[in-house]
């Protein structure tokens, strides 16, 4: 009798310690991953040179070299536009003192659907930090993960937005003293 009860005890303890790697899987699985800094090879924060370079070895992207680039005179900022192939309609990559604060992809609407794109981002990283009928935000410190309709996705780098935005305030700042300072002298 004593050896029974002492299998059993064995048998429930080995069955207990065998749940054990689910059970932590299960929970692992229901912790949401962070909003993504990038997509692929290409990360927020990379150089120029390195996003053309990642650029040019995706199929994914027809990126045509320099022709693609365009300098924006009031900011400072370039700015890399070229075509998708596959799911990707368009993409565009936004740089700040040489570094990628800004990448949209807009997607291909007759390949993916929003409803599909948002059941697997809320899926991967939980329920939206904002929600609204045009766009579903998902935020860290680092970044802005957004899925905006008809069909774009967004990468920001908070920190640089946020400076790039406070920078542009202390312009609208210093032109309207400019203004006023014009205004006085009459």
């Amino acid at each position: 009798m004593r050896r029974t009860t002492r299998a059993r005890a064995v048998a429930a303890i080995a069955a207990a310690l065998a749940m054990l790697p689910v059970a932590a899987q299960s929970q692992a699985a229901a912790v949401p991953a962070p909003p993504p800094t990038g997509f692929r090879t290409i990360s927020l924060g990379m150089p120029v040179d390195q996003v053309k370079d990642a650029l040019r070895k995706d199929a994914l992207y027809r990126y045509r070299g320099d022709p693609d680039v365009s300098f924006l005179p009031l900011s400072g900022e370039s700015l890399i536009e070229c075509e998708g192939t596959s799911y990707l309609s368009r993409a565009y990559f936004q740089f700040a003192e040489g570094r990628l604060y800004v990448l949209i992809l807009v997607l291909d609407q007759r390949k993916l659907d929003h409803y599909s794109m948002f059941t697997a981002f809320t899926a991967k990283y939980g329920e939206p930090a904002s929600f609204n009928p045009t766009e579903a935000v998902w935020q860290s410190e680092a970044v802005r993960f957004s899925l905006e309709r008809p069909l774009t996705v967004k990468y920001i780098d908070r920190r640089v937005f946020e400076e790039q935005v406070a920078r542009g305030a202390a312009q609208q700042d210093l032109e309207q003293l400019s203004r006023e300072r014009f205004i006085d002298q009459f």
